[in-house]
């Protein structure tokens, strides 16, 4: 079965990091700092799972 949700955190997670390489965003812009929080969320869902 599909997991949707880790489907879902990645999704979001790839087309934000797009979206800052395109713009070259710094580290301490929300979008930057909302990818730090989605690679913490996806690793815990991960590890919950294992």
């Amino acid at each position: 079965m599909a997991d949707l949700y880790l489907r879902a955190l990645e999704s979001e997670r790839k087309s934000l990091w797009a979206m800052c390489r395109l713009k070259g965003l710094s580290k301490d812009t929300p979008e930057r700092r909302r990818i730090a929080e989605l690679d913490d969320l996806i690793g815990t869902h991960k590890a919950r799972k294992a």
